[in-house]
């Protein structure tokens, strides 16, 4: 359904359009809960989310994506034992009256373009979408920071999905046609220019992800097992972003395998974030790639969250000529990978992966070129 379609349809039922972009993060993968840094862009892919008022404090959700309808009372908001997609749209109308905002009932209708489980923010989308949605029907505002901060802890305490603030903020904050470096520690948020050169092309390996069933949560705690042994010797750091590449050395001999492992990806990812920035400004495309490249190495053999079809898809990207560098984005354990490739070459690269990777799995694959977005926002439909 194009805009227009979606316009007249929110018309006709006497309904308020809402909008959130998907999120890509180009460099630094699992850094985020651990306070450090990262690099997203937005992307047009949306959660686009129709709202009405009710009378009453009921909110009726239906997802044309699922088709199901669920509804909650705002009078009575509780944790579900096992976690479902209604709990992030509950996760969020629940912080936001915690914050003393009294909301108003709502018929909501909601239909995502972005691949659920995909590694491209689904759950963040859905949340910037619905808060402010929630907020707006209400009679409030938020600022989009604070707006983040909530949509993160509702993932957290009612998705059970211990995620950081890189999703949310990124799709409640990047503008439009630019990538973010975002210090996940002091949330300060520096533009970064991409050239026109290149493109990121992402690919679905077909393979899906649920994060609070799958690794997503256990990475957050080897971490921090990691940092708890580090801390026995300096106290004074307070999270793994604290540490160099040179300075991890130190620490090596304390700590066991898998931690030693762990700790690793995020110091070295942290500081290839700073080193693609400095790529993308110096328009050092071929240094980005190599970047990319070696992340998905990490990913792969430090933080072990890579599979099979993913680590296909990889080297089947990395083999176009027009791509620089390929790894996969996202929690992990399935979902896309991100390529970066020269722009002149996007069509024949996709060309080549969509043959030689939907061969192996039977159709072809589903592939999206990163295009400019806003930010989560209300679509005017005047």
């Amino acid at each position: 359904m194009n805009l227009a379609s979606r316009l007249s349809e929110a018309k006709a039922r006497s309904a308020r359009l809402f909008r959130a972009p998907g999120r890509v993060n180009i460099i630094g993968e699992h850094t985020d809960y651990n306070d450090g840094l990262v690099l997203p862009t937005n992307t047009a892919l949306y959660t686009w989310l129709t709202i009405s008022p009710r009378l009453d404090r009921t909110v009726q959700v239906t997802t044309r994506n699922l088709r199901d309808t669920q509804s909650f009372s705002l009078d009575d908001i509780r944790r579900s034992e096992k976690p479902g997609w209604l709990d992030y749209v509950k996760g969020v109308a629940a912080l936001i009256e915690i914050e003393g905002i009294r909301l108003q009932g709502a018929e909501i209708s909601v239909d995502s373009e972005i691949p659920i489980g995909g590694g491209l923010s689904s759950s963040a989308s859905l949340e910037l979408a619905t808060a402010n949605a929630l907020l707006e029907i209400s009679g409030a505002t938020m600022k989009p920071q604070q707006m983040a901060a909530l949509c993160q802890q509702a993932e957290q305490q009612y998705a059970g999905v211990n995620c950081g603030i890189m999703d949310q903020y990124s799709v409640a904050c990047c503008p439009r046609g630019e990538a973010m470096r975002l210090d996940c520690r002091s949330l300060e948020a520096t533009s970064v220019v991409i050239p026109a050169d290149i493109s990121f092309v992402v690919t679905d390996s077909g393979v899906k992800h649920s994060l609070p069933d799958g690794g997503y949560n256990n990475r957050a705690d080897e971490c921090q097992k990691a940092l708890a042994l580090i801390q026995e010797i300096e106290p004074g750091i307070q999270s793994l972003r604290d540490i160099s590449v040179t300075g991890l050395q130190k620490f090596e001999s304390l700590l066991d395998v898998l931690s030693l492992r762990r700790a690793r990806h995020v110091v070295t990812e942290n500081h290839r974030v700073d080193s693609a920035c400095a790529a993308l400004a110096s328009n050092d495309i071929e240094k980005l790639g190599k970047l990319v490249s070696e992340s998905h190495t990490s990913l792969r053999d430090d933080f072990e969250v890579s599979c099979k079809e993913i680590e296909t898809l990889v080297e089947i990207a990395d083999a176009c000529d027009g791509v620089l560098g390929s790894r996969m984005v996202g929690a992990g354990f399935g979902g896309c990978i991100l390529s970066v490739t020269h722009t002149s070459r996007v069509a024949e690269s996709i060309e080549k992966i969509n043959s030689d990777y939907g061969k192996i799995i039977g159709d072809a694959p589903w592939i999206h070129v990163v295009a400019q977005a806003n930010p989560a926002a209300e679509v005017d439909t005047q």
